[in-house]
């Protein structure tokens, strides 16, 4: 049996090295030709003296490089170190500095947010470009395709074993610094043969993957979901509504297409605006984020089909899915995959809970990461004795065994000695006519101890926001109704759609002695 996802890739394209794997814009690879740029990438690293188990930053969007390069890091013996496109001076700092990234592959614009952190990463001492710096790089540099051809594409390499630290995936700071997430190849293997298991997913598949793949949900799902079955990816570099849609219309040959909240929400926009109704696919997946049961029922009437939405994390992959046999519930992300399991623990004594009750969502099994980079005080907060990982996120199970995520356990607000979950509030909110987008949480206050904060994005003509709170009231109890409610134009969110709370609170000053709705 395989030690990796990469030694079955290998495998297979030495079987079947005609076999299309990959398109991208106007480039088809075999899986035999992806393989032999792999090898390349792998040999000219190790020429370059890359040893086992040191770091590769990836910092580049989606394209044939990306999938190259990740691939080809294992296979020379080293560890991925995933880094957002989106990502400025302080996280790229804090990021490669912590990972000890020898080398970073990117492009001409990630060279550029390089450049002035020279001194603050002296483990940094190389870069492969896909493209020509636009300005001088304080660091050697090698172009993608250069370093190729360096590359002996029919060496025989020392394959990784199921052991071996394959991903430093650091956390989306949605609550502040990030760690990084040690993934071990087995991790990475037993996940992805759970969710190919769990969705059927088999060689006869074709994906449109527009999600992001320096993310666990375009990555870890998307990409090694194609390379374990067999099947193909239609792999674009970015998502764009409109050009989603008309593939969909157009290309009968595609199967699945994966998607977080925000893209759904634009499908169903630019769907409703251009017609006609798309054609049903064989599978829709949305994750990364919270599907409303509003969008769930908005993609349904739009597309002729039910999402499948599930739950996942960088620390674990995924974690439970709804069926691919069975009722997909709006609001709710399934059961545990084959071979894993999760369970609902009280946030103080730590006890599981009965059916029915919120507590904290507990995951154990052979997907969970290894721990925390260079954090061994964070990996022993994370995990009790018998191997739990506790994940941050509050929820419940259902009589029927359907898991239900109710938010993040940092962000649960104690207003008056009652426990209010912002995603309730949330979720009351968004069926306004006057609401677009809705994020709630809590702010310090001398009487409740935290006060519930309503910030919402309104459409035209925006409400009152005493309306809104009397809304809330009218279907709430009293207690979890917002004591202010603040307009913005948008609400902050990092690439994956996840609103980032954290820098919310930032923005917004306490108002300790306002009990009515205050606008900004």
């Amino acid at each position: 049996m395989a030690s990796s996802l990469l030694e079955l890739f290998l495998t297979r394209a030495r079987q079947e090295p005609a076999r299309p794997v990959l398109d991208f814009e106007q480039q088809r690879f075999s899986a035999g030709q992806l393989a032999s740029h792999v090898t390349a990438f792998a040999s000219a690293l190790q020429r370059r003296g890359l040893k086992p188990g040191e770091r590769v930053a990836l910092f580049l969007e989606n394209s044939p490089a990306f999938v190259i390069s990740y691939l080809g890091t294992w296979y020379a013996g080293g560890v991925v170190v995933l880094v957002n496109t989106q990502y400025r001076m302080v996280e790229l700092s804090h990021i490669l500095s912590d990972a000890g990234a020898r080398a970073c592959v990117t492009g001409a614009s990630g060279a550029a947010e390089l450049a002035p952190l020279k001194q603050q990463l002296p483990a940094l001492e190389w870069l492969v470009t896909v493209e020509p710096p636009t300005a001088p790089v304080p660091w050697p540099t090698v172009a993608f395709e250069a370093l190729l051809s360096e590359g002996d594409s029919s060496a025989a390499l020392p394959l990784p074993r199921g052991e071996q630290l394959a991903v430093l995936g650091y956390t989306s700071g949605t609550t502040g610094r990030s760690k990084g997430a040690m993934l071990l190849h087995r991790n990475l293997l037993a996940n992805v043969r759970a969710v190919t298991e769990a969705w059927r997913w088999t060689e006869q598949d074709r994906l449109l993957l527009t999600l992001p793949l320096f993310h666990t949900h375009g990555l870890m799902v998307g990409l090694h979901g194609t390379l374990y079955s067999g099947g193909t990816v239609d792999l674009r570099r970015r998502f764009a509504a409109p050009e989603v849609l008309s593939a969909l219309r157009e290309d009968a040959s595609l199967t699945m297409f994966f998607g977080v909240p925000t893209m759904y929400g634009r499908l169903v926009e630019e769907a409703r605006r251009a017609g006609p109704r798309p054609r049903s696919l064989r599978l829709l997946v949305s994750g990364s984020a919270p599907l409303s049961p509003q969008l769930f029922h908005d993609v349904e009437e739009t597309f002729g089909q039910r999402i499948l939405e599930r739950y996942g994390m960088t620390e674990t992959i995924m974690n439970t899915t709804n069926p691919y046999e069975g009722e997909r519930r709006p609001g709710t992300v399934g059961m545990p995959y084959p071979g894993q399991e999760a369970r609902v623990v009280d946030v103080r004594t730590r006890q599981p809970l009965p059916d029915g009750e919120t507590g904290e969502i507990e995951v154990r099994g052979p997907h969970v990461f290894a721990g925390y980079w260079q954090r061994p005080d964070a990996t022993a907060e994370s995990f009790d004795p018998e191997g739990w990982f506790r994940t941050g996120d509050l929820g419940l199970r259902d009589g029927d065994g359907y898991f239900h995520i109710t938010g993040r356990a940092r962000e649960l607000i104690i207003s008056g000695g009652f426990n209010v979950y912002p995603r309730e509030v949330e979720e009351v909110l968004a069926t306004h006519p006057g609401v677009a987008e809705v994020a709630v949480l809590g702010l310090p206050d001398p009487d409740f101890g935290e006060q519930v904060v309503a910030v919402v994005v309104p459409r035209s003509p925006a409400p009152e926001p005493q309306a809104l709170v009397d809304y809330c009231k009218d279907r709430l109890a009293s207690f979890k109704k917002p004591r202010q409610v603040v307009f913005v134009e948008a609400l902050p969110r990092n690439a994956l759609g996840k609103v980032q709370k954290h820098l919310l609170r930032e923005r917004l000053p306490p108002h300790p002695n306002v009990q009515k709705p205050t606008v900004t």
